[in-house]
């Protein structure tokens, strides 16, 4: 019995690996805030596709959520197969075809499984990312503001604004800052030096 609640796990999640949409579909059927709101219309993204795995590993999406999708793709796959020919229905047409949704039995394992095997992902990137943020200098002159920082609470702005850290070593020593916090200013920095320096090669200036 639990070899067989194994293969049923494992096929679900199969199904959802396998099954794979363009971010602009996803976001159009299933809304901007599935596909992470308007970042979902960025140019380029109608031609980058995400599988249901990958998109029931976002937050804030659940598994139901995805099935509905799936099962509403599957409808439309099955009425474009009922062409007429010659007045009969295409034999590739089955009037009875359902997609039928993952079992309750194992609902909440497959949904779990495929949450938890992102949350992991993540953190070991965050990690990561604090490893190599470790040495990295913090610009004198940024700028440490919630409309620059959102995800930042006042607490966190405030103190950075009065303590100014150089590096971010020094950073992850002010107290209330959270990890998460820091691998944030981290990304931000890093993407601070890149437009730096993209700005430099526009203007010939070597880097």
């Amino acid at each position: 019995a639990l070899d067989m609640r194994q293969a049923l796990i494992a096929d679900n999640v199969d199904r959802l690996r396998d099954f794979k949409l363009y971010v602009t579909d996803w976001a159009k059927r299933g809304g901007n805030d599935l596909m992470g709101g308007a970042a979902a219309h960025r140019p380029g993204r109608e031609s980058h596709k995400k599988s249901a795995e990958e998109v029931l590993g976002m937050p804030n999406v659940s598994l139901k959520m995805v099935e509905e999708i799936m099962a509403d793709v599957f409808d439309e796959e099955q009425e474009e197969k009922q062409s007429t020919v010659d007045g009969e229905s295409s034999s590739e047409y089955d009037v009875d075809a359902k997609m039928n949704p993952t079992p309750p039995s194992v609902y909440d394992t497959v949904e779990a499984s495929i949450k938890y095997k992102s949350y992991v992902v993540r953190q070991e990137k965050d990690i990561e990312s604090w490893r190599k943020a470790q040495g990295a200098r913090i610009p004198p002159n940024i700028i440490y503001d919630h409309s620059v920082l959102p995800a930042f609470s006042k607490e966190e702005i405030e103190k950075l604004n009065s303590f100014r850290p150089s590096t971010f070593a020094e950073a992850s020593q002010i107290s209330g800052l959270t990890p998460q916090s820091l691998v944030y200013l981290y990304h931000h920095v890093m993407r601070l030096n890149k437009e730096s320096r993209r700005k430099k090669r526009e203007e010939g200036v070597a880097v």
